[in-house]
């Protein structure tokens, strides 16, 4: 069973910025996280995270205690990713900008063909006391087992 990884990450919060070790800032929670290949490109911008923003209370509802989404992208563009949503502080953004998550868990893709460079799978994960208890990763280009509504049924 995969965890949580022991790293060091930005972590973006209600418009502030501290870095955190994930394992300890998630441990005895049970939480959803959610990985974007980019912030502000069209799928993740008009797809992911409002999903995730429009059934945040639902999800809530389940018990979920924290809910994250990360990208390979720096703290200073996730961190302005979020504001631009008016309910974006409800989310708590993680910049993994040297792509230490996505090798650490394997979901490092490359994007070079689109002049992106190496960013993070499509994906969406739950975990209980950092053990991942869902893992699904979406096939490149769909947008279908990383939605909110799919956590949702897994909850």
């Amino acid at each position: 069973m995969k965890t949580i990884p022991s790293i060091k990450l930005p972590i973006i919060q209600n418009g502030e910025t501290s870095n955190e070790v994930l394992s300890d800032i998630m441990a005895n929670k049970k939480i959803v996280i959610f990985g974007v290949p980019g912030a502000f490109t069209p799928t993740c911008s008009e797809k992911h995270l409002p999903s995730y923003l429009n059934f945040i209370d639902q999800l809530k509802d389940k018990r979920v205690d924290d809910i994250y989404c990360i990208s390979v992208n720096d703290v200073f563009v996730m961190k302005a990713w979020l504001a631009s949503y008016s309910k974006g502080n409800l989310i708590k953004g993680i910049a993994d900008g040297n792509a230490e998550f996505a090798k650490k868990i394997d979901l490092l893709a490359d994007y070079s063909a689109n002049f992106m460079g190496n960013r993070c799978k499509r994906f969406a994960l739950i975990a209980e006391n950092n053990s991942i208890t869902n893992f699904n990763i979406e096939k490149k280009g769909q947008f279908l087992v990383s939605s909110a509504e799919y956590i949702l049924d897994q909850l």
